[in-house]
């Protein structure tokens, strides 16, 4: 295992409170990633990859569609690796293998089931990602996949809709979300964070919601990864927290701008505008 102690070192301290970023998860790509070793590259790649699934799914929709810029792949290379996938070609080892399953699967579906196409890619690429070596990057991604099922499983609860249809993997987790009756899907004594995100989603403001739980996937990451000091775990959870910190950054902006324009608004229905400089 390769040691990272000058990179670990020159890292900042940062916080999910943060207001601004030396770093960005795009400067990290630019700055850190190439620095790794070729298989801690690979392992950091299962982050990047859930941009390429998102870029995949909308190139199948569209092919002009514009992507995220943080994936691994290009348009062009999606686009080939989709024609691949049509030709009946066989899959090439500069993609996941998940990439060419899910596309095989998506090119049989029906107009009318393309709604399942999401939850299809995410189960394939969970499966794949939980799959990796590396025993704390596949806790993290069993984690994500168990908060995102619990809270749809939940909400599906709430709502009266069939939790089963909502609920993504093959985990024993996933299985007992889709099967139990009991109130905590038989969960709470396994997971200690099920009751802890129980009372969350139960918050009705929804920024505050969200910000909880980030708040308890930066918990899980600091708890679990307190023990690796210079290696490619600690530079994998910097990773997330940028992202995570990136987001709320982009989220206060979007608020900001949203409150400006109900300001504008306001100031609309108070004040009679002459009909000349309405437009």
């Amino acid at each position: 295992m390769s040691a990272y102690y000058y990179l670990v070192a020159g890292l900042p301290d940062i916080s999910l409170e943060d207001g601004k970023l030396s770093y960005t998860v795009e400067s990290f790509k630019s700055e850190i990633y190439p620095e790794l070793s070729g298989k801690d590259q690979r392992l950091v790649d299962l982050f990047y990859l859930k941009f390429d699934n998102e870029n995949l799914l909308s190139l199948l929709k569209n092919k002009e569609a514009v992507l995220q810029r943080y994936g691994l792949y290009t348009s062009d290379e999606l686009l080939q690796l989709i024609d691949a996938v049509r030709e009946g070609d066989s899959p090439q080892k500069k993609y996941p293998i998940y990439f060419y399953s899910f596309v095989k699967q998506y090119l049989e579906l029906s107009p009318e089931d393309l709604y399942c196409a999401n939850d299809m890619l995410a189960a394939a690429y969970y499966d794949y990602a939980m799959k990796c070596s590396n025993k704390f990057v596949a806790s993290w991604i069993e984690f994500n996949l168990n908060l995102n099922n619990i809270q749809a499983a939940l909400a599906a609860r709430k709502y009266k809709m069939d939790v089963s249809s909502v609920i993504v993997g093959q985990t024993e987790v996933s299985e007992l979300l889709r099967t139990s009756n009991a109130r905590d899907f038989g969960l709470n004594d396994m997971l200690v964070y099920f009751e802890p995100l129980q009372r969350i989603i139960e918050i009705e403001e929804l920024v505050e919601r969200e910000k909880k739980v980030d708040s308890l996937k930066w918990k899980w990451l600091e708890e679990n990864s307190f023990f690796h000091y210079f290696t490619v775990e600690r530079i994998f959870v910097f990773l997330l927290q940028l992202e995570m910190i990136e987001r709320w950054i982009s989220l206060d902006k979007e608020k900001g701008n949203e409150l400006f324009r109900q300001m504008i608004q306001s100031l609309k229905d108070e004040v009679q505008i002459p009909e000349e400089f309405r437009k």
